[in-house]
């Protein structure tokens, strides 16, 4: 297959060229057009890397559309698989949760089922993208490293996330917005609230060091890279660096973000977050790391198609960020950071994972996605 007309991507900058596909890979990247008879013609249309999503917890409400509906788990992942193909995303990041019955939620519930289902599509060859295992593991709950080790034998783990979410601290520095969230989420009357708060700030307390050091002494002796959540002091980050964290996934202010980036962390923020302009629990907004130079990789976190267009408004912002960074933002930077080189750029002997997308005034509309060389959406 051969595109002319397109405006490609690149990792430095964006060419008025031809691409041509072989095999499933990127054959060829030339700066011009072609005269063969049978070059789709793009006519102008941007040709960028399929997006790469480190981590979604999206295909949770297909499992559970409704409170205590248990959805069938194969076409409840295909449902996921097809609206994350449908938002450009060709990798995947399954955000899977252990250690979250402190609040019975039905994550707990859904987490053998979900895991089953993303293997089977992927093993026989049924999803649109490639779907990966990414481990949320609640750092204060008493089974988490129990679960996290009947579960991290999957062969499509290729990410952990450690995680603390109880009151005071880190994501819930403000606990207005954590009674805000979990009141929403759970209808706790507030004396339900009141106890909740009291077991979660002590079951953190008791068992977050204790499973921190269990995984992480894990994910380094398997070499697998690791995300640590919601960083919002120094003294976090030089906690996640002492266990060899790569990743700092949503940091919650601008000091955490900083530190982490001079360190050669890897700062993950969400896109929802970008979009929206502030973040729901009211930390740091992406677009100020963005300001300050700290912003590495997209999430689209629970809103596929924020990424695509999270992705373009950062170029659009008034910074120094063109539109191949802002792009790698959601390709090249995620891929490496979770070492997938055979992906993230168009580039010759790359995987053929593009997208083909127009502009309607700042909007980027998505016309085709591209799998493998295989049109998916």
């Amino acid at each position: 297959m051969i595109i002319k007309n397109a405006k490609i991507i690149l990792r430095d900058e964006v060419i008025q060229g031809t691409v041509s596909i072989e095999d499933g890979k990127i054959k060829a990247v030339d700066q011009g057009g072609s005269q063969l008879a049978n070059a789709q013609d793009w006519q102008g249309d941007y040709l960028m890397p399929g997006l790469i999503e480190l981590h979604t917890d999206n295909m949770e409400k297909y499992f559970s559309p409704r409170p205590g509906v248990a959805w069938p788990g194969i076409p409840a992942i295909l449902a996921h698989d097809t609206q994350m193909a449908s938002a450009g995303v060709t990798t995947v990041f399954d955000a899977v949760a252990v250690g979250y019955n402190i609040y019975k939620s039905t994550r707990s519930q859904i987490l053998d089922n979900v895991i089953d289902s993303i293997e089977y599509i992927s093993d026989n060859h049924l999803a649109k993208a490639d779907h990966f295992i990414h481990l949320r593991c609640e750092l204060s709950c008493d089974s988490t490293s129990d679960e996290f080790d009947q579960n991290a034998s999957t062969h499509l783990l290729k990410l952990v996330s450690l995680m603390d979410h109880a009151p005071g601290q880190r994501q819930f520095a403000k606990m207005d917005k954590y009674i805000e969230y979990y009141k929403g989420k759970y209808n706790f009357s507030d004396e339900q609230m009141n106890k909740n708060i009291r077991l979660h700030q002590q079951s953190s307390k008791e068992f977050a060091h204790i499973h921190r050091k269990y995984i992480a002494k894990y994910c380094q002796e398997n070499e697998i890279p690791m995300a640590s959540h919601d960083d919002a002091t120094q003294a976090h980050v030089e906690e996640a660096m002492a266990h060899h964290v790569s990743i700092a996934e949503f940091p919650t202010t601008l000091e955490a973000a900083k530190f982490s980036h001079k360190n050669k962390l890897q700062v993950l923020m969400g896109a929802p977050n970008l979009v929206r302009g502030y973040s729901h629990s009211g930390n740091v907004a992406a677009r100020e790391l963005a300001e300050n130079g700290c912003l590495d990789i997209l999430s689209s976190d629970y809103y596929p198609s924020s990424l695509l267009h999270a992705a373009f408004s950062l170029a659009d912002l008034d910074n120094a960020i063109s539109l191949s960074d802002a792009i790698r933002c959601v390709t090249d930077n995620p891929a490496q950071a979770v070492d997938l080189d055979d992906r993230g750029r168009i580039e010759t002997g790359k995987k053929a994972d593009i997208l083909r997308v127009s502009k309607h005034k700042d909007l980027p509309i998505l016309q085709e996605v591209w799998k493998d060389g295989t049109r998916v959406s």
